[in-house]
């Protein structure tokens, strides 16, 4: 029985197929954005370029769209990690690439949701942040600037809306073990890394009327790393 919707930003990636999958198997009406049209295998599928304004409130639209399970959650899982040296050995091209890539959708996404939720007096926001944003490496100051931005952000989403029924949190992942990051660092202890199905039981629990009293948490989901 479906009676609710989660609106997953980043569905297709090696997180989001997880999280895609968490909330399937929970009953949960999924809709998952995408920039080209794919297979339908579950998830209500709708093109979007969340970089933009229009294409946000496109994915919006459609994961309102069902009045018998309206928008309670939405997870922003869009971003991406580049390295590149030192601060002074970074164009500026590059540092920007990185808020783009991982603040922008974020916002955007969660500023065209935020009214649904708010109508339904019980929504909730999780977003991926990093462990980077808490504890920092050298070599990535664009991602690690970013996604300090996206705690940030959630923070400030959790304290202006707690009151309207909108709880945000944020978790923050340190390596996840996907086929993108294992042949990244194909010599790396990978048993180390977080599982992303472990993650995604953490996202779907905070998306969960469960997790009701916990609004602007980080929540680390570190693994063994």
């Amino acid at each position: 029985m479906t009676e609710r919707t989660v609106l997953v930003t980043g569905g297709t990636g090696g997180l989001g197929g997880a999280v895609t999958a968490a909330f399937l198997d929970a009953g949960w009406r999924v809709v998952v954005p995408q920039r080209e049209a794919g297979t339908d295998d579950g998830p209500v599928r709708v093109v979007a370029d969340l970089l933009t304004p229009e294409g946000a409130t496109r994915a919006v639209e459609v994961a309102t769209a069902e009045p018998a399970a309206p928008l309670r959650a939405v997870v922003n899982l869009v971003g991406g990690y580049a390295a590149g040296g030192l601060v002074h050995e970074i164009p500026v091209e590059e540092f920007e690439r990185m808020l783009r890539l991982n603040l922008r959708p974020t916002y955007l996404v969660t500023r065209a949701a935020l009214p649904h939720l708010v109508a339904t007096g019980d929504g909730a926001v999780v977003c991926v942040s990093a462990r980077a944003a808490v504890s920092p490496f050298p070599g990535a100051s664009g991602y690690v600037t970013a996604k300090a931005a996206v705690r940030a952000f959630a923070d400030a989403v959790a304290v202006e809306y707690r009151q309207r029924g909108v709880r945000c949190n944020t978790v923050l992942p340190s390596v996840i073990d996907t086929p993108a990051n294992r042949a990244a660092q194909p010599d790396a202890d990978h048993r180390r890394w977080v599982p992303p199905a472990q993650i995604a039981g953490v996202i779907r629990f905070l998306a969960s009327p469960e997790s009701a009293p916990t609004s602007g948490a980080g929540i680390p989901v570190y693994g063994r790393a």
